[in-house]
């Protein structure tokens, strides 16, 4: 699903903060990412969502290399990638309700196909009595969770959160990680940025860490 060869990273004029990294995402696998702050693993992440592209190696997503393929293209694929990252990015125009079924109106999907499995959704990661709350008003955990059903809802191939337990409390940071397992169940392939070895103890599953701009890997 995932193939990096050589893979680096600089912002600008600046030094490499990714560098050589090459490694394989095989397809329903699940792993976490960690390694100090500033590490570089949002980066890696936005590398995955096609957000940013690398400034050398080769990044192969879905069978495609990512350097040849066009706006469009790269639009289609975003459409297998569920992504949570630190900022939300949710839509504050849009109730809660509205920014979790974002990904089936970009589908085309008819409301009715989709409203009962969106609300149920939103009621088991607690946010059943906020359907109708637009973002600005909601706290920074209840923006994470908003953020988390909306990555989630469409069962993409592949899930990428930054640090998604990192504003609830244990019991519902467990709750999320059993959403995550039963995503992962389906097919979808999981990687967890996190600083949160509770969370990585919770799981067996692949550590990949990031030090001084390299990975390593600990089954």
């Amino acid at each position: 699903m995932v193939r990096f060869e050589n893979v680096g990273l600089r912002y600008g004029l600046g030094p490499e903060i990714l560098r050589d990294l090459s490694f394989k995402i095989p397809a329903g696998s699940f792993q976490f990412l960690t390694g100090p702050s500033g590490a570089g693993k949002t980066s890696l992440l936005r590398l995955l969502f096609l957000s940013l592209r690398p400034t050398r190696g080769l990044v192969n997503l879905f069978g495609q290399d990512v350097s040849l393929l066009g706006k469009d293209e790269v639009a289609d694929l975003r459409q297998k990638i569920g992504i949570v990252l630190q900022d939300f990015r949710l839509l504050d125009h849009m109730t809660t309700y509205e920014n979790v079924a974002l990904p089936f109106r970009v589908m085309g999907k008819d409301e009715a196909s989709y409203r009962r499995e969106v609300i149920d959704l939103l009621k088991w990661v607690g946010l059943g009595d906020r359907m109708d709350a637009l973002p600005p008003i909601l706290s920074g955990g209840e923006k994470q969770r908003a953020a988390i059903a909306r990555a989630v809802i469409a069962r993409p191939q592949l899930l990428l959160a930054d640090e998604p337990t990192g504003n609830v409390d244990p019991t519902l940071g467990r709750r999320l990680l059993r959403l995550f397992l039963e995503l992962n169940k389906s097919g979808t392939a999981i990687i967890i940025a996190t600083h949160d070895m509770t969370l990585m103890d919770q799981l067996d599953a692949r550590r990949m860490v990031l030090h001084q701009g390299r990975l390593h890997f600990y089954e």
